[in-house]
């Protein structure tokens, strides 16, 4: 993977220091300082300025799997840790902005965050794609969703060595299943990537980030900070519960629209597992992750649903920016049209893996 086209004046320069510099140059850190007091003057949002998130994206992904343009000795170099702190701290002002405070409330943790996803009313993209979606509204989706789903799974599991006991067996029993159970062809990962060429689209990892608009990598932005910070541990626990919590029913109903324009069993393999799945990690990541790590330290229960409340309201951020574009007639993408090409895919044909049956209690049939 190389890096992206910048989109500003911060991207463009943040690649010229990972490909030219071994540290930020000071013009570069004082970009980033001026773009962030840009947005705050401007009340803008900093979850949809493209610069911004794409520059965060690329400091993130040092790590993931890098980028083949930059020496991996910039992952912890303390000048671009510095500049990735000050761009993190606009995007948790613009998450608190987006979420809120946490609802006020007693009782059980997963009774609480049940009542946070029952109060969600943002629109939803699946009935939209299920009744109505185009083939290409849905490569448009899927071109925003390749951002984290190639890589499903490995953000929240930068969380796991900073849990203990119930709470960190019970995210390593949901992990496991993200990642096959041990079967690389069973991957979501790659169950996605193979939903990708069989609607045409370049499948290798990072192919469609410079398609891909600002909701994309807020939403994968927002798992990095919490999974790669331990003082945030409690939101990353909380997003990808709320994930697993909503996951269920939208996958049943993406896999009928992808029915509804002709593709077969194959291709819908990644949605049917999802409906599969997560309705039985629900309970796991409620009460025994959760409510595990919160009977544990009590404090961290704000955390918790701010973690939650932020992946709701990122998924309502997603499907409103595609909405608001298609009911205009225009496209969602930073790049209308193909937002690839054939040469851009990994291999030329996949294995097509069966979905399973989950039993409760028993996930490493995954």
């Amino acid at each position: 993977m190389q890096l992206p086209e910048p989109r500003g004046p911060l991207s463009a320069a943040l690649a010229t220091d990972l490909r030219e510099r071994s540290a930020v140059d000071p013009a570069t850190a004082e970009l980033a300082a001026r773009a962030v007091d840009g947005i705050a003057a401007a009340a803008a949002d900093p979850l949809l300025d493209e610069d911004l998130q794409l520059s965060l994206a690329v400091c993130y992904e040092l790590h993931y799997r890098g980028f083949d343009d930059v020496d991996p000795a910039w992952e912890w170099e303390p000048s671009l840790l510095a500049l990735r702190a000050r761009l993190e701290a606009a995007h948790l002002a613009g998450l608190r902005a987006l979420v809120g405070e946490p609802p006020a409330g007693e009782g059980p943790v997963d009774s609480r965050l049940a009542d946070l996803v029952a109060a969600d009313d943002g629109p939803s993209l699946s009935r939209y794609l299920a009744r109505d979606g185009s083939r290409e509204q849905w490569r448009e989706y899927l071109t925003l969703r390749s951002v984290y789903h190639l890589k499903e799974g490995d953000p929240h599991s930068f969380a796991i060595p900073r849990l203990e006991g119930r709470a960190k067996s019970a995210m390593v029993e949901i992990q496991a299943d993200e990642y096959g159970g041990g079967s690389a062809a069973r991957m979501h990962s790659t169950l996605f990537a193979g939903m990708l060429h069989d609607l045409d689209l370049p499948d290798a990892y990072g192919a469609l980030w410079d398609a891909a608009p600002a909701p994309a990598f807020a939403s994968v932005n927002t798992m990095s900070l919490f999974g790669l910070h331990r003082r945030w541990r409690g939101a990353a626990v909380g997003h990808l519960t709320a994930v697993e919590m909503t996951s269920s029913e939208p996958s049943r109903r993406y896999s009928a629209g992808l029915r509804r324009l002709g593709f077969g069993e194959g291709t819908r393999v990644f949605y049917d597992e999802h409906v599969e799945a997560d309705a039985v990690h629900e309970q796991i990541a409620a009460v025994d992750m959760c409510g595990s790590l919160v009977t544990g330290d009590p404090a961290l229960a704000d955390d918790v649903l701010f973690g939650a409340a932020c992946a709701l309201a990122l998924d309502g951020l997603t499907a409103r920016y595609l909405l608001d574009r298609w009911e205009d007639g225009g496209s969602a993408l930073r790049r209308p049209g193909q937002p690839g090409t054939a040469a851009s895919r990994s291999r030329p044909a996949r294995v097509i893996a069966q979905p399973k049956t989950v039993a409760a209690g028993n996930m490493s049939t995954l």
